[in-house]
Formats: C-alpha cells, sequence, structure tokens
C-alpha cells in the first residue's frame, strides 16, 4: 500500500477511544478501558468535535482493544460500546486492533496499519491529517503515518512518546482547539505580524556594524555569535571584538562561544568570558571535538553561576540531559539547530515541540530555535512555544515582507528578472 496513493485531498483527524472520546479508568496509574456499555462515560468536551467536522475533517477512531485477544473481553462488547459513541458523536467510522504485541499484526498502534487502512478506505492525505491520542502508542503510530500529531497527557505512569508529538495539551479541547488554530492559519495563508510573536528574536552574527544597527531595533532581544561568524567577519582579537560590542549592548543578553577543545580550559575561557558583563551568556558546546559530552563542565559552570547557552544540540537525548545538568543552576539557553536538522531531511518541528516539552519542568531555561533557514521557522518556532529563535542578517532583512502581497511580490519578480536580463545584455 503506498502513502502516495492516498493522497486525494481529503482530511481527517484520527481518534483514540479510550482517554479521548471516553473516560479511561485508570488504576495504579495505568489508563483501561470500561468492560460494558454501562460504564462507558462520553468526555464531557466531545463537543469540540462538531467544530472539527465544520472544517471538512473526517473523525476516525483509531483504537486498539487487545482485550479481546486475551479473552478479558467479548468482541460484541467492544461493538456495542462503539455503537453507542456512534449514536451520540459525529464519527464516520471506527478501526479497530483486536490484537495483542504477541500477534506482530500490522494494525496494532504504534505500527501504523489501521491508519494505513482508514486512509486507503476514505481516500485521505495523511500529510494533511491529524491524530489525537493520549498514549506514546498513539503518538508513535500517528508519526509513522506522516500525519500531525496531538498527545493529550494525562501525566500516566508509562513512557510518553519518543517521537512527536507537534504539541502536548491536557484535554480534547485544547487538542481540538489547537488543530482549529493551526487549520485556519493555513487556510488563510497569512502569518501573524511580528509583533504578535510571542518568541524572541535573538540576531546572530559578528558584524559590528549590523548588531549595532539591531540594537537600535527594540523587537530584537537578544545576539549570539560563534567563532565561525568572528573568523568570516575577519575579525582576529575575540576579546577586543567581545568589549568593544558589549560596550554599546549592555541591557541585552548576548552569548560568545569558547573555543578550546579540553574541558578544563573550557571552564578557564567560560569563566573569563563571564566576567566581560552581566548579560554576558557563555556558549559551551555539547561534546568536544571527540565526541565526549560536557555534562559534567555544564553542571560544575552552571552551579558556580556562569549563565550558559549549549550549543549544537541536534538530538532530543542531547536535550534531555543537558536540562539534567543545567537544572537548579543559572539560568541558561538550549540551542537545538533545528536548521542542521532541516538539512538532514528530517521535519524539525515535531522534535523541537518535543524539546520545548522536556525543558518545561526547568525553571530559568529557555530553548533556542537556532541555524533558521527561512523566516516561515520564525513563525513554526513560535507556534509550538519555543522561547527564543536565532536569526542571520539574510533572514532579518526579510522581516519586511511579511505578510506582502503575493501578487505584488510576482509583479516584482517578474522585474526583476527582465531587469537583470537587460543588464546582462543577452540577445537571441
Amino acid at each position: 500500500m503506498g502513502r502516495a496513493s492516498m493522497s486525494s485531498g481529503r482530511r481527517a483527524v484520527f481518534l483514540d477511544r479510550d482517554g479521548v472520546l471516553n473516560r479511561a479508568l485508570v488504576r495504579n496509574g495505568q489508563p483501561f478501558p470500561p468492560a460494558s456499555p454501562s460504564e462507558l462515560e462520553i468526555m464531557p468536551d466531545t463537543a469540540a468535535l462538531g467544530e472539527l467536522k465544520e472544517l471538512g475533517f473526517l473523525l476516525l477512531v483509531v483504537t486498539n482493544q487487545p482485550d479481546v485477544a486475551r479473552g478479558t473481553q467479548k468482541q460484541e462488547i467492544v461493538d456495542a460500546i462503539h455503537n453507542r459513541l456512534k449514536a451520540v458523536l459525529p464519527l464516520d467510522d471506527i478501526f479497530v486492533c483486536y490484537h495483542t504485541d504477541a500477534d506482530h499484526c500490522d494494525c496494532r498502534k504504534p505500527k501504523p496499519g489501521l491508519l494505513l487502512r482508514a486512509a486507503e478506505k476514505h481516500g485521505i492525505d495523511l500529510a494533511a491529517s491529524y491524530l489525537i491520542g493520549d498514549r506514546w502508542r498513539d503518538i508513535e503510530a500517528g508519526e509513522r503515518a506522516g500525519c500531525k500529531t496531538v498527545w493529550i497527557d494525562y501525566g500516566y505512569q508509562e513512557p510518553g512518546p519518543c517521537h512527536g508529538p507537534a504539541i502536548r495539551v491536557q484535554s480534547l479541547r485544547a487538542a481540538a482547539d489547537w488543530i482549529v488554530e493551526h487549520t485556519q492559519e493555513g487556510q488563510r495563508g497569512m502569518p501573524k505580524s511580528l509583533s504578535a510573536l510571542k518568541i524572541k528574536l535573538f540576531a546572530d552574527g559578528a558584524d559590528k556594524c549590523a548588531m549595532v544597527q539591531h540594537y537600535a531595533n527594540p523587537q530584537i532581544q537578544g545576539f549570539t555569535t560563534n567563532p565561525t561568524h568572528m573568523r568570516k567577519a575577519g575579525l582576529t582579537d575575540y576579546e577586543a571584538f567581545a568589549r568593544d560590542v558589549l560596550s554599546i549592548i549592555r541591557d541585552r543578553p548576548i552569548s560568545f562561544e569558547v573555543f578550546a577543545d579540553d574541558f578544563r580550559e573550557m571552564a578557564r575561557q567560560a569563566h573569563k568570558i563571564a566576567c566581560w558583563g552581566e548579560n554576558v551568556y557563555v556558549k559551551i558546546p555539547v561534546t568536544n571535538t571527540r565526541g565526549e559530552p560536557s555534562f559534567d563542565l555544564i553542571r560544575q559552570l552552571s552551579y558556580s553561576g556562569v549563565k550558559l547557552n549549549i550549543t549544537a544540540l541536534l538530538a532530543l537525548d542531547q536535550v534531555r540531559d543537558v536540562a539534567c545538568a543545567l537544572a537548579g543552576g543559572a539560568p541558561a539557553y538550549v540551542s537545538v539547530f533545528a536548521g542542521r536538522i532541516a538539512d538532514t531531511g528530517r521535519d524539525p518541528v515535531p522534535l523541537m515541540a518535543s524539546a520545548v516539552e522536556l525543558l518545561r519542568p526547568h525553571a530559568g531555561l529557555e530553548l533556542i530555535w537556532a541555524s533558521p533557514r527561512e523566516l516561515l521557522n520564525v513563525f513554526q518556532a513560535d507556534s509550538i512555544g519555543c522561547h527564543i529563535i536565532t536569526a542571520t542578517d539574510d533572514i532579518l532583512k526579510k522581516l519586511s515582507l511579511i505578510g506582502k502581497d503575493l501578487h505584488a511580490y510576482s509583479l516584482e519578480t517578474v522585474r526583476m528578472f527582465y531587469e537583470d536580463a537587460a543588464a546582462a545584455q543577452f540577445s537571441l
């Protein structure tokens, strides 16, 4: 079954059953399904499903019911529960896996078989569809099928999703609201204005003139730089450049990076850089060039009061370990290089959304969406609750294009091609 054959433009919201549509019975921190229709309690916020229907979404239930295979539940009881759900909710179809993991079927979540089957039956564009679930199996199945996933986190005593979700919420109402907002923004085709963004915009570079210009813009709330930027700018005296910039930029955070590979020398440089100003954050790479993690150094510096910016992270386990090393220490930034993640062909949005959740319990830690590739990344980062995004001059220059009329922009493009051809004096 090829995924491309399923893309016909129809959109769906896939819904897990227990914990999403009806209340799960929680025992010892674990959710269980109702044993009969008499135990079925419809969730109070299922009225939100009507709003999804109004947007044209098919509402499809995808549910694991392994108690049938275990012999502790009868299939006709499951069918009776589903008939009750279909009678009171605007559902279009229900897809059920009755197997256990031992059956090695292709339909039991976290495998995507139920979603693929539903997509084939109803002609669904999975990339334009969503899945709402309350357990890691749901989210994993949605991610594997290519959907955008929404995790209702009830705090069960079990592992959370390893991949995705696009967002974590606490109720079906909040999940539906996010899908409605996400869909309507796409339909409008218009981004938010810059002033409506909650994310903080940091300028990234080592050109002093550009930094001073950005400092005059109140929308630029901080600065980052690194040795690569400095080398490209032709700088030879690191400290002189830093102190020169800091003599002007005194009231907004600015990050300078160590350039040693030995952890002891990194520590020495970090303490020296930190003394240059109260607004200075010291950038420490997540490993050295031999791949040795810098977690012990990070912990030591953070607990000694050095404000840090941990840089060059690309994987969620790095985010988790860095957060643990920084927990309880000085305020710090965690820079995940979303642009480099995208360079590998991966969508950085689900990973960055998960990184937001990993940092949420830690006060004083802020996530940076680093190395963006296009202006769109600013709005993607804002939509998932990322705290900060860095942007180089080439991206910052595009801020004036936000919301630009596309017909006018098309005409400008045509004129540019014409004028460049004329200037080149081409002839045929």
